[in-house]
């Protein structure tokens, strides 16, 4: 597994992967030794400042998500989820096949370890609130406004 450090907006991301694809885009207090890229990482870090520059709406990357069935399934309609929109986790279970299923769907959004390019922060609570998010509602918030701030149609192409 390679490895490299991306200094975004909200904060350094350590980011992982093979050939086999992107396995972990992770918030943290990270030393950033070099600048070195490993070649399967490029693409993503690429992709990372085009979404931060307003350019991306959609990442297509080749992801290695570990996780349980139900994990990679709630994981793919995550990505379902339209740049600059939210989600409630009801809606989530709902969309998922199992409306009881909200407790479920929320701790699976919190084992995401593919943040923002799986887009976990665009999962709200039922009442509108920023809720639950590993990385500091701060960060959330900060990319939500930052998507809604680019959410204007025909401004950008979309580049996938």
């Amino acid at each position: 597994m390679e490895e490299a450090i991306y200094s975004s907006p909200v904060g350094l991301l350590n980011i992982s992967g093979s050939d086999a694809g992107i396995r972990s885009i992770l918030y943290g207090d990270f030393v950033k030794e070099n600048d070195m890229v490993p070649d399967c990482l490029v693409e993503c870090i690429q992709q990372l400042d085009e979404y931060f520059n307003g350019r991306r709406k959609v990442f297509n990357l080749l992801l290695d998500a570990e996780g349980t069935d139900f994990q990679l399934r709630i994981w793919k309609l995550l990505q379902d989820i339209p740049f600059g929109k939210t989600l409630s986790y009801l809606e989530l279970a709902r969309i998922s096949g199992d409306i009881k299923a909200v407790r479920a769907v929320g701790h699976a959004n919190g084992q995401n370890k593919l943040n923002i390019v799986v887009p976990c922060h665009r999962v709200i609570g039922s009442n509108q609130k920023l809720v639950g998010y590993g990385g500091g509602l701060w960060r959330k918030e900060w990319l939500l406004k930052h998507e809604a701030s680019f959410d204007m149609p025909g401004l950008f192409q979309q580049e996938c």
